[in-house]
């Protein structure tokens, strides 16, 4: 039998052909650009990897980010709860929000309210600090009776301002930020990128793991989000090998040598790779 990780990337490769993923009259894959050559090929050899598929008419393209999100998050809630042994603690997988409702970031609300109340502040502070991440990983904070679970650690004394500790704050914490990209055009990626600067510049605390999910066939598209350092922690494929093993047979070293170059970098890696780098 299958690892469980192997088992659920299946079963979320088996949804997305049951929703986003079809293949138009003309033989198109929906996440293909239709007016781009190598993306239908890539795309098409991709399809063929992973399993039959259904031809019907593309989705818009909201309605197709948003079932891609709703599948990444159910891929998600199947695998981190089964390695809780690896991070220990009470987590909780949602779709949107605004993140002021988070510890690191609950400053935000007061920066709005200020903003709606002076329109000089509001034209100086911008949105950017807005953020809603399409998915996001939030942890609880624990009593002091699980932080002494083992031995008294703590007392009224000591680490009063602990952000883990429910008795000096009760927020969630912000454990993860997740994008989906169910594509990438040079718009979304710079979305993306602006999304997980801002998270960055505008936390108060332990930064939460930014990533990006995407189902986009083109490797210089891929590396227009992934290549660079500091706005997301890495860009995870829908299918990573498949889509190497598609650059094999077609041929397309120029493309090959790219997503060697992004994953080598460690700025690429797999869908199945996201739920560990969630738990380190």
């Amino acid at each position: 039998m299958a690892a469980l990780l192997a088992q659920a990337r299946t079963a979320f490769h088996a949804a997305l052909l049951a929703g986003p993923l079809t293949v138009s009259e003309r033989g198109i894959p929906s996440n293909a650009d239709s007016s781009s050559a190598p993306s239908k090929r890539i795309a098409n050899g991709i399809l063929i990897r992973l399993g039959p598929s259904r031809t019907a008419v593309k989705l818009p393209g909201q309605t197709a980010g948003a079932n891609f999100e709703t599948l990444c998050a159910g891929f998600l809630e199947d695998i981190l709860p089964r390695l809780s042994h690896l991070r220990p603690g009470r987590f909780e997988i949602a779709k949107g929000g605004a993140i002021a409702r988070f510890e690191q970031y609950a400053h935000l609300d007061e920066l709005e309210a200020i903003a709606r109340s002076n329109r000089d502040i509001a034209t100086a502070l911008g949105s950017d600090y807005l953020i809603k991440p399409d998915i996001v990983i939030a942890r609880r904070p624990e009593s002091d009776r699980v932080i002494n679970a083992k031995e008294e650690l703590v007392d009224q004394s000591v680490a009063r301002y602990a952000s883990i500790r429910a008795w000096a704050q009760p927020l969630d914490l912000l454990h993860a930020s997740i994008s989906c990209k169910w594509t990438l055009r040079s718009d979304r990626a710079q979305n993306a990128r602006s999304e997980g600067l801002n998270l960055v510049r505008n936390r108060k605390g332990r930064l939460p793991h930014i990533a990006v999910v995407t189902g986009e066939p083109l490797p210089s598209r891929i590396a227009s989000l992934a290549l660079g350092t500091g706005d997301i922690d890495c860009v995870y494929h829908f299918a990573l090998p498949e889509l190497r093993d598609t650059l094999e047979d077609t041929g397309d070293e120029g493309y090959l040598d790219t997503l060697d170059m992004m994953v080598e970098g460690k700025r690429l890696k797999d869908i199945s790779d996201l739920p560990l780098d969630l738990v380190a």
